[in-house]
């Protein structure tokens, strides 16, 4: 029996850019920073050097009911106000519930329910911590949550794999189709982790970029002044689907899901491996299971942080996993843009390459004042880039703390 072919037909999310994919889409052609000062008093009260981060354009309870912001973390709730709208997309299929999947990751978690309920034990005692406290600070959260949405039973998942998580997952859903699990997977990645804690210990590891003075212009992939990546949150979900279910029922297809490379650099809990091995081998990977080559390559959605030592060693795995056919292929650093949404990440820019091949635009990278030298890509900068017609292929990387790496294969419908 022929694998199955698998296709996106959905599209959803919420981010720093807007509250659902168009707005969001157009905002990243516009070039536009997400990107803005908090409005708290962290810094002063808890010391923290970061003091901005792409928080979501349209907050949560502006979307949702107020019962469902209460018994849900906000990394939940991104999630399922990203499944709705992808849902809806999609034009909610008519799938048995046997045969429908949910894979939905966060880096994190509940960090909010957790450091919040740790707070109402200090301060009020056991007693008054809330009922739902386990079942919102689980990292399986949002993928119960969603897997209620639509009411997938073929299983529920939720892999951890940091800021490769939310590609990791779009990659296990196209392997619950291929292995004839499921017809129909929502899958993507959601991140709610804009609180103090998370911030001060990103900070203390010098992660964090500290332009306290320019929001808007701190997260700069490939700059030579670049000094850390710029927090952000929020959500990305797709509908997969087989294409012989999607033909079925006359769905729209925006892509091809034609390829999945994972890989684990075995180097160190947080560094990436320097020398890029584990990264190049993903895409290889990923290229080797679309049954494509570098020639068909014509653009790359990188992983792109904004800090010193990690884009370059993207750079150089994308230059030595192509190639000299890497001389074509156009680079998009969208987390420019949105942040860093670490496990919601590879998921939202897994639609933006979605969207980059069948619109054939590629969205720029901003704040690149001066390239740095050193790396031999070809950057979109500051504006859209047209992508050649006919049959091409998009990928995305996806790279996590702990050595994960994720590439997905995408190609034209």
């Amino acid at each position: 029996m022929a694998t199955p072919t698998v296709v996106v037909t959905g599209l959803g999310a919420t981010t720093p850019l807007g509250g659902d994919v168009p707005s969001t889409w157009a905002g990243a052609l516009a070039g536009r920073s997400g990107v803005r000062t908090l409005e708290n008093d962290w810094s002063e009260r808890y010391e923290i050097p970061v003091t901005f981060a792409g928080q979501l354009a349209v907050p949560a309870a502006d979307v949702l009911a107020r019962n469902e912001t209460r018994k849900m973390d906000p990394s939940a709730q991104y999630a399922v106000i990203a499944t709705r709208e992808a849902w809806a997309d999609a034009g909610a299929p008519e799938v048995e519930p046997e045969r429908l999947g949910a894979v939905v990751s966060s880096g994190i978690g509940g960090v909010w329910t957790l450091l919040d309920a740790w707070d109402t034990v200090k301060e009020r005692g056991a007693r008054r911590v809330m009922p739902l406290t386990v079942p919102m600070l689980m990292p399986n959260s949002p993928a119960g949550y969603v897997s209620l949405e639509v009411g997938a039973r073929a299983g529920a998942h939720a892999p951890v794999s940091a800021c490769a998580s939310g590609a990791e997952a779009i990659a296990m859903g196209v392997e619950m189709i291929r292995s004839g699990r499921a017809d129909v997977v929502v899958a993507g990645g959601t991140e709610a982790a804009i609180h103090p804690m998370p911030l001060a210990a990103f900070a203390k590891m010098q992660a964090l970029s500290t332009r306290n003075d320019d929001p808007a212009g701190a997260s700069r992939p490939y700059d030579t002044t670049r000094d850390g990546f710029v927090m952000g949150e929020g959500a990305g979900i797709v509908v997969l689907e087989s294409a012989e279910h999607a033909a079925a029922r006359g769905a729209r297809v925006y892509a091809e899901i034609c390829g999945v490379g994972m890989t684990s650099d075995a180097y160190a809990i947080a560094p990436p491996d320097p020398t890029g091995a584990g990264q190049e081998r993903a895409m290889r990977l990923a290229l080797e299971d679309a049954g494509v080559t570098g020639r068909d390559v014509v653009h790359v959605n990188a992983h792109a942080t904004s800090t010193p030592v990690g884009d370059g060693i993207e750079a150089a795995a994308i230059r030595r996993g192509l190639g000299s056919d890497a001389d074509h292929v156009t680079i998009s650093a969208t987390k420019s843009m949105t942040g860093h949404l670490l496990g919601g990440a590879g998921a939202l820019e897994t639609i933006f390459t979605v969207l980059a091949i069948k619109e054939r635009t590629a969205p720029p990278t901003i704040n690149v004042t001066e390239m740095d030298a050193d790396l031999e890509i070809d950057l979109v900068r500051d504006t859209p880039r047209e992508l050649p017609s006919g049959d091409v292929v998009g990928v995305n990387n996806a790279f996590g703390f702990g050595g994960h790496n994720v590439a997905l294969a995408l190609r034209n419908a």
